[in-house]
């Protein structure tokens, strides 16, 4: 379904400060600074030695959640971000071992889910926290969904100065529940760069933000429909839903 669309991933060298470009998500609007502090920054270090950078979210102090195709050879995981010049009091942190998922196909991006171990445990605070995931009971298509991400949506390749965020409304699709996706459709969405970042709804991570076609429908994985996998590697047996 999705051969022809465009993954959000954002490619360019290490980007000094002064160089970081004012992108946004499309048709967003800054976040309140820290107001979501489950918001990773993943920079990815290729084999080639290029960077690049995607969404993440933390679901515990040692996992953080993105997209498979944003698969790399390293990663250095940034936490309680929000504008991009100031590092000081951010947690910066190297990624142990990864998990994309088994099933992952990467010319249609159908399970695009990945986990990332932590090497050393996030320190949590105000600023660092972990976000819920919707789970198999969470069935019902959501009415009220927001995504954020540090990407944009030009040709500079620049990353957003500032944590951007907009609000999403996901349509029905019987193409897109069959390769357990979400859609939107509109003029807003995620931008460039914002690949891995969260789709939240109700509170909880609903999806993965994966892909977008002609800058109209934007896809994002379904997480309900992997909470068993997610389950398994983190340990947890919290998911009680009737089978």
């Amino acid at each position: 379904m999705l051969i022809h669309c465009e993954l959000l991933i954002l490619i360019l060298g290490l980007t000094p400060a002064s160089r970081v470009h004012a992108g946004e998500i499309i048709g967003g609007r800054e976040a309140v600074p820290h107001s979501r502090p489950y918001m990773a920054l993943v920079v990815q270090h290729t084999q080639d030695g290029e960077t690049k950078h995607c969404g993440g979210f933390l679901l515990q102090d040692d996992f953080v959640m993105t997209a498979a195709h944003c698969q790399a050879r390293s990663y250095t995981i940034l936490l309680g971000l929000h504008r991009y010049e100031k590092h000081a009091k951010i947690q910066q942190l190297s990624v142990e071992k990864t998990y994309a998922h088994e099933g992952f196909i990467s010319n249609d991006l159908k399970n695009d889910i990945m986990l990332l171990k932590l090497s050393s445990n996030a320190n949590l605070t105000s600023t660092v926290q972990p976000i819920a995931l919707a789970d198999r009971c969470d069935v019902a298509l959501p009415k009220s969904c927001l995504v954020s991400g540090w990407g944009t949506f030009d040709a500079t390749k620049y990353l957003s100065r500032v944590l951007m965020e907009v609000n999403v409304t996901l349509t029905e699709s019987q193409q897109c529940a069959e390769d357990n996706m979400y859609c939107s459709d509109g003029k807003t969405g995620p931008g460039s760069g914002d690949s891995g970042g969260p789709l939240v709804c109700e509170g909880k991570a609903y999806g993965v933000t994966s892909a977008s076609c002609n800058s109209s429908r934007y896809y994002f994985t379904k997480i309900s429909a992997y909470r068993r996998w997610v389950d398994s590697i983190l340990g947890n047996t919290s998911d009680k839903c009737d089978d």
